[in-house]
Order: C-alpha cells, then sequence, then structure tokens
C-alpha cells in the first residue's frame, strides 16, 4: 500500500530527522568532534602511523603559519623599497616644463595600434635654448595655451614618473604572492608525507589481514 500526500511526507521527514539526531548523538558535539579529527582525543582504532601524520601535520601547519607572514612580508618589504628607489630616479631625472601650444589637431601613433591626437608647442630646454616639437594633446588644448608636461634630461617629452601607488600596489600584490609561495613546499612536503604514510597503512592492513587469514586456518577444527 503506497502512502501518498501531505501525509506521507511528514512521515518521512521525521524519520530522516531522528536519523540525523542519532547520528550527531554518536559522533558526538562539535568540539569533540574537531578534537578528534586533530588526533587529541585516544582511540583503539587510531595506529601509530596515524599519531605520527598528525603531529607532522601540525608541525608543518605551524611552519607555514610562521613561514607566510614572513616572506610575505620581506618580498613586500623588499617590492616597496626597490619601488621607491625607482620613483626617486625617475623624479630626479624628469621635470615638469611650460609649454606654448602653438598649433593644435594633429594626429600621432603610439607603436602599431593606437592613434591619438597632438599640438605643437615650444618650451625652454636644459640648455635655455627654446625647444619645438610634437606633443600628446590633453583636453582642450588651445593655441596659446602654457601647459606643464614632462620632460626628460635632454628636455625632450616623455611620462610622468612613477607613481606611489603603484609602488605601494605592487608591495602588497609581492607580499601575497610571496606569502602563497612560502605555502607551496610545505604543500608539498604534506603531499609526500601523506603518501608515504598511506603506503605505510596499506601495509598494515595487508599485515592484519594475512594474520586473521592464518588465525582463521589455525582455528578451523580438524
Amino acid at each position: 500500500m503506497r502512502v501518498s500526500g501531505e501525509g506521507g511526507r511528514r512521515p518521512a521527514r521525521l524519520e530522516r530527522r531522528r536519523a540525523r539526531l542519532a547520528v550527531r548523538r554518536v559522533r558526538g558535539p562539535l568540539p569533540l568532534r574537531a578534537l578528534r579529527r586533530l588526533g587529541l582525543v585516544r582511540s583503539p582504532l587510531r595506529r601509530r602511523v596515524d599519531r605520527f601524520q598528525r603531529w607532522c601535520a601540525a608541525g608543518l601547519l605551524a611552519l607555514a603559519l610562521a613561514a607566510a607572514p614572513a616572506v610575505g612580508i620581506w618580498l613586500g618589504g623588499w617590492a616597496y623599497a626597490a619601488g621607491v628607489g625607482a620613483e626617486r630616479a625617475e623624479r630626479a631625472g624628469r621635470a615638469l616644463v611650460p609649454v606654448t601650444v602653438t598649433a593644435t589637431g594633429g594626429l600621432g601613433t603610439t607603436g602599431d595600434r593606437y592613434v591619438h591626437e597632438t599640438v605643437q608647442g615650444t618650451w625652454t630646454g636644459p640648455d635655455g635654448r627654446p625647444r619645438v616639437g610634437t606633443l600628446p594633446a590633453w583636453k582642450g588644448a588651445e593655441v596659446g595655451e602654457r601647459h606643464r608636461v614632462w620632460m626628460d634630461r635632454d628636455g625632450m617629452p616623455t611620462v610622468r614618473p612613477r607613481p606611489h601607488s603603484r609602488t605601494v600596489t605592487d608591495a602588497v600584490y609581492a607580499g601575497i604572492v610571496g606569502g602563497i609561495g612560502a605555502l607551496v613546499p610545505v604543500g608539498l612536503a604534506y603531499w609526500g608525507l601523506r603518501a608515504r604514510c598511506d603506503r605505510l597503512r596499506d601495509r598494515d592492513w595487508e599485515s592484519a589481514w594475512a594474520r586473521m587469514d592464518t588465525d582463521a586456518g589455525n582455528s578451523r577444527p580438524s
């Protein structure tokens, strides 16, 4: 006889709920389960290789927690110092020079793909002589306007020096990559440890089954 409808669903739900509660009672409360997973609760089923693996895993975890922040901080600090040095070097070789616009509406290319507007301008070079050249245009550029443009040591237009925000970003990325990179050898070490312990467990199981077969053969009535 098949039970259908809402009355048939409720008993099934109650049975599943009772089964889950029974499993939870057998497994114990959450703190006890966590301690059991960490190997801190005595168990007659736990073998020597299991305890060895857990202690080694705890040591590797402690090593990872100590090494990852240390490597991340060191690498991030190194990247920050290198970035600050690059900032100073670029600022030392570049300067903002006033440029007077003499003509607008030109076109220039950057590499083989990008086309941008240009202006003709005049400015004073490092030697004090006037310079005339083509520069990338800026928004609202008009003839006669004076605009400050970054120039290199030779008095030629160049890009702005490295901003400090880029240095901070590079340092953060380097710290994150360094911390993750420090976890790789620890993870490989645990993988090798786990593989070795699994082989030992398999060998112990085979030995235990062989002993059981021997004991069963010896206990048979003659």
